[in-house]
C-alpha cells in the first residue's frame, strides 16, 4: 500500500471484500493511535459506499489520502471514468455545514494546484452528511475544471455520482498512476511550519526534487556538525546562505524541529526578530497540534513557544541572569539584520535601563551560547542582496566578533558567504583577522522553492518600483494567465473581486502602508497595532479575521507572511508624479515631503512587501481622493493610477 492512503482498490473488489477485512486494513495503516470514535466512522462509511456503490462496474476506490501540505487525509475518493470524487463524510450530521464544504473544496484545490495527475482533471468534490435531508444540487464546473461542491446524505451517493458523470466526459486514468503521481506543492510558511511539526519531510512539502534534495543536504550538513559537536564537546557556528526563495526560513525550522529534544541534551530553538512572523507560527502550531492531539491549545503553546521565539525575548531573558540556557541549538533567522553595537546599545539605555552596555547583538547572542561548559551550536541564516535598515549590524559584526574573541569556536562557512551581497567588498580572512575557518558547501541553498508565478511576480514588482513601466508590462502579460492582477477606483468592486475569485479556506484580506493615513477618509483604517495573530488564523465567522476586510494589515504585520487574495489600498504617501515615484509621511494636517534617501528606501520597500504578499491574485484599490480634501487631491490618485495602469493592470 502507498504511505499516501490507507487503502486502495478497484470498486468491483471492494463491494466484494469482507467488510471487516476493509477495516482492518485502514487500522493497520492509521499511524495514530485509532479512536473508537474514528473506528466507527470508518465503519459507517464502509458500510454505506459498498449499498452505493454497487452499480459501478468499473472504477477505484481509495480511503484516507494524505494531503501533505494541509496535514489532513481525504475521507474518501473515487475514480470513475476518469473523474476524481472527493468525499468529505460527517457520519451523524443532520446539516451540511459550510465548514464541510470549504474543506473538501480546500482539499480539490490543493489537488488541482500541486498533484501532477489532477492538473488536467476533472475534481468533484462532495459533502456527505451522512443524516441530512437531500438536497437538489445544481451541476456547474468552473474554468480549472473544479467542479461545485455537492451535497448528498447516506442514501444518495451513487445517484449523485451518476448525475454528475452523465454531464462530464473524461479520458480513463489509472488509479493507482493518480495515487503515486508527483505532488509538488509551494506552502505558505504557516503550512510548512505545520508539516514539518507533524514529522512530514521537506520531500512532502517541496515544490520540485531539486528543492528538496538542496534542503536535505544542507540539514544533512548542519545535522553533521551538531552531532560532531555533541560528540567531541566542541562550539561550532555555521553560516548558511542561499538564493532568492530557496527556503532559508524553512532549512531553520527544519534543523529546529528535529532537534528539540530536551531528553537528549540538544534543545534548538529557532530565532526570528519577525514578532508578527513569530507570533503566527506559535499560534498556528499550538492549534493544530491541539487538535490532533486532544489537548488544550495552552499547554500546546507551551511546547510550540520552546521550538520558536522572539529573538528579543530570548536576548532579554538572559540579561537577568548568568544562568547557562536550556538551549544547546540556537538558529538565528535573518542573521544580517542583528542589532550593531550603538543599535543595542541606545535601546539597552532607553528601553532596560543599563546605561554602560557595550556589545552588538552578535558578540551578545554567542556569549550568551557560549555559557555552555561543554557543546553549542549556532545556525545564523543569512539573506543576501537586502538593503540594511539603520542599526542593523549586517553579517560583519558576527565575524568581527568571532575575530577578536572565542578562539574555541569552531567557524563553518558557506562557499557562497564570500560573495558581495553577503560581506560586500570585505575579504574574509581580513574580516575573521586570520583566524581558520571551513568552507562547506553545502551550507548553499541555491534553489528556488518559489513557483514560477511568484519568480515573475517579483521581477513584475521590481520594474514597477523602479518605474519601468513598458518591462512590467511585458512581466504582466506572462504573468496575467496564472496570477491576475487588477486595479479599481471602487472599494466594493475590490471587496466583491477577492470574495468571488476565494474558493473553500482560500484567504483574502486588505493591506495598506503604515503611513497610508488618509485612507481613514475611504473608511479603511490601518491601525499600528491589530491582532495579527486573529488575522491570519481566525475562521470566517471570526470578526478579526481578515476575511472581514475591516482592519488592513500593514507591512509590518504582514512580511513574511500570505494571504491568496489581496486587496492593496494605496494612498498618497507613495504617489507617482511627473518625476516619478515620490515620498511623504502625513504629519498633522498634511502630507510632508520625506528627503532622506534612507526614509525613501523604507517606504519603497513597504510597498514591495505589500506588493507581494498574495499569492494567487491581486486587486489595487487606488481612491478617486476629493477636491474639497487638499490631503486628498484627487491628482495625488489619479497620476499613480494611470501610471499603474500603464504597466498592464485591467482596471475593473
Amino acid at each position: 500500500m502507498s504511505r499516501r492512503a490507507y487503502y486502495f482498490n478497484s470498486i468491483t473488489n471492494f463491494i466484494l471484500e469482507d467488510e471487516e477485512s476493509v477495516l482492518g486494513q485502514l487500522l493497520i495503516n492509521d499511524e495514530f493511535e485509532t479512536t473508537d470514535l474514528q473506528k466507527m466512522a470508518w465503519r459507517s462509511e464502509i458500510q454505506i459506499l459498498k449499498e452505493q456503490l454497487v452499480d459501478f462496474s468499473q472504477g477505484d476506490i481509495i480511503f484516507e489520502y494524505t494531503i501533505p501540505r494541509m496535514g489532513h487525509r481525504v475521507d474518501v475518493i473515487c475514480i470513475i471514468e476518469g473523474i476524481i470524487f472527493l468525499l468529505e463524510f460527517k457520519v451523524g450530521d443532520k446539516e451540511y455545514k459550510k465548514s464541510t464544504t470549504d474543506q473538501v473544496m480546500d482539499y480539490a484545490l490543493d489537488l488541482k494546484y500541486f498533484h501532477d495527475k489532477s492538473r488536467a482533471r476533472h475534481l468533484v468534490p462532495i459533502n456527505v452528511s451522512t443524516k441530512a435531508l437531500e438536497k437538489q444540487n445544481e451541476y456547474y464546473c468552473m474554468p480549472d475544471n473544479i467542479h461545485n461542491t455537492l451535497l448528498c446524505n447516506e442514501d444518495n451517493i451513487g445517484s449523485t455520482i451518476r448525475e454528475s458523470i452523465s454531464t462530464i466526459n473524461d479520458t480513463p486514468l489509472p488509479a493507482l498512476e493518480w495515487i503515486n503521481s508527483r505532488y509538488v506543492p509551494t506552502p505558505t510558511i504557516i503550512e510548512a511550519a505545520q508539516a514539518l511539526y507533524r514529522k512530514h519531510g521537506v520531500e512532502d512539502i517541496s515544490r520540485n526534487d531539486a528543492g528538496a534534495k538542496n534542503l536535505t543536504i544542507t540539514t544533512a550538513a548542519i545535522s553533521d556538525i551538531i552531532d560532531q559537536c555533541k560528540k567531541n564537546n566542541e562550539k561550532a557556528i555555521c553560516f548558511v546562505t542561499g538564493v532568492p526563495g530557496a527556503g532559508k526560513t524553512l532549512a531553520g525550522l527544519n534543523i529546529a524541529n528535529k532537534r528539540h529534544h530536551f531528553n537528549e541534551d540538544e534543545h534548538a530553538v529557532f530565532l526570528s526578530g519577525n514578532g508578527p512572523l513569530v507570533d503566527v507560527l506559535q499560534n498556528a502550531l499550538a492549534i493544530d497540534c491541539a487538535e490532533r492531539e486532544g489537548v488544550t491549545k495552552k499547554r500546546a503553546l507551551r511546547e510550540t513557544k520552546a521550538f520558536i521565539q522572539i529573538i528579543h525575548k530570548f536576548r532579554d531573558e538572559a540579561l537577568t541572569t548568568d544562568m547557562v540556557p536550556v538551549e544547546k541549538v540556537a538558529i538565528f533567522d535573518e542573521a544580517q539584520r542583528a542589532w550593531n553595537k550603538e543599535s543595542l546599545a541606545d535601546f539597552m539605555k532607553r528601553k532596560k535601563g543599563i546605561p554602560d552596555f557595550n556589545q552588538s547583538e552578535p558578540e551578545f547572542l554567542i556569549g550568551i551560547m557560549d555559557r555552555h561548559r561543554d557543546w553549542a551550536v549556532i545556525v545564523c541564516l543569512v539573506g543576501g542582496g537586502q538593503e540594511i535598515y539603520n542599526g542593523e549590524a549586517g553579517i560583519q559584526d558576527w565575524f568581527e566578533t568571532l575575530a577578536d574573541d572565542y578562539p574555541d569556536w569552531k567557524v563553518y562557512l558557506s562557499d557562497k558567504i564570500t560573495d558581495t551581497e553577503y560581506v560586500g567588498k570585505s575579504d574574509i580572512s581580513t574580516l575573521l583577522h586570520g583566524r581558520e575557518y571551513h568552507c562547506i558547501s553545502d551550507l548553499h541553498l541555491g534553489v528556488s522553492l518559489r513557483s514560477f508565478r511568484s519568480e515573475k511576480l517579483a521581477l513584475f514588482v521590481k520594474l514597477l518600483l523602479d518605474e519601468k513601466a513598458e518591462e512590467a508590462k511585458s512581466v504582466n502579460n506572462e504573468l496575467k494567465h496564472s496570477y491576475p492582477i487588477f486595479l479599481t477606483r471602487d472599494l466594493e468592486t475590490a471587496k466583491k473581486w477577492v470574495k468571488d475569485k476565494a474558493r473553500g479556506t482560500e484567504r483574502y484580506g486588505l493591506l495598506a502602508s503604515s503611513e497610508g493615513k488618509r485612507l481613514r477618509a475611504e473608511g479603511i483604517w490601518v491601525p499600528s497595532d491589530i491582532n495579527h495573530v486573529g488575522w491570519f488564523l481566525n475562521g470566517k465567522d471570526n470578526v478579526d479575521s481578515s476575511y472581514y476586510l475591516e482592519v488592513a494589515a500593514s507591512e509590518f504585520k504582514v512580511q513574511g507572511l500570505e494571504v491568496d487574495y489581496a486587496i492593496l489600498a494605496w494612498d498618497a504617501d507613495f504617489r507617482y508624479t511627473t518625476e516619478g515615484f515620490d515620498y511623504f509621511k502625513f504629519r498633522g494636517t498634511k502630507w510632508n515631503h520625506v528627503n532622506q534617501e534612507r526614509r525613501q528606501r523604507y517606504l519603497k520597500n513597504a510597498y514591495r512587501v505589500l506588493l507581494t504578499r498574495a499569492r494567487q491574485g491581486l486587486i489595487i484599490y487606488v481612491p478617486e481622493g476629493s477636491d474639497e480634501d487638499p490631503s486628498r487631491n484627487k491628482d495625488y490618485y489619479d497620476r499613480t493610477f494611470q501610471y499603474l495602469k500603464s504597466t498592464g493592470m485591467k482596471e475593473i
